[in-house]
């Protein structure tokens, strides 16, 4: 189940809530009881399969080609 982080703006607190996706956008209280509460925005981080290669999955472009076809893309 997705995590969302929500932060109060009567006390500061920042808090997460887990909740379906089709509930994303559906107001939160903070821990504190304050209603006054956005959500953040996040982050994700999404790395390849393997590994050694350079970040984010990325292959360098094959020797003698810009994308190893007959024809240059």
């Amino acid at each position: 189940m997705p995590r969302y982080e929500f932060r109060c703006r009567a006390c500061g607190d920042t808090f997460e809530v887990n909740r379906p996706m089709a509930r994303a956008g559906d107001p939160a209280s903070c821990p504190q009881g304050h209603a006054d509460t956005v959500k953040l925005l996040s982050t994700v981080a999404v790395t390849g399969r393997g590994g050694g290669g350079p970040v984010g999955g990325a292959r360098p472009a094959p020797a003698g080609g810009c994308c190893g076809g007959g024809g240059c893309c």
